[in-house]
């Protein structure tokens, strides 16, 4: 019995370490489900501010953006967004009312500028996302 209760914590603690230090390699991945991610969170966009909508249109009009780094790739370096090739994701500015800096909203949309195939919101910048439905 002496025997079994001393190989008993060393076991435990190598099996929580485990556990702990997967859970949280995958956390940083981003692989976890919902964890700065986009999981299944979507938004209409009809639910996006008034500025989030005019964004979303300039986006399909191709412009004119009222930032200059509006329209430059998007590297999702954190992979808070579905993996892709480099160069498929485009940021945008969604502006914030009595905010002098370009804010923490943002569009990242996937695919043609003109014509992306997806697109998403983020209120924090970049921390997590939604995919913006019709």
């Amino acid at each position: 019995m002496a025997r079994l209760a001393a190989h008993k914590v060393p076991v435990v603690s190598f099996l929580l370490a485990a556990f702990l230090g997967g859970t949280l390699l995958a956390h940083a991945n981003g692989i976890s489900a919902g964890a700065r991610g986009i999981g299944d969170s979507t938004v209409t966009l009809g639910d996006l501010p008034v500025q989030g909508q005019q964004t979303y249109a300039l986006i399909f009009q191709g412009g004119p953006f009222p930032y200059d780094k509006d329209g430059a790739v998007f590297g999702n370096r954190e992979r808070r967004l579905p993996v892709r090739e480099r160069g498929y994701y485009r940021e945008y500015t969604v502006k914030t009312p009595g905010v002098r800096s370009r804010g923490a909203r943002r569009i990242a949309c996937g695919g043609m500028p003109k014509n992306p195939e997806v697109c998403y919101y983020s209120d924090d910048h970049y921390a997590g996302f939604r995919k913006i439905t019709r």
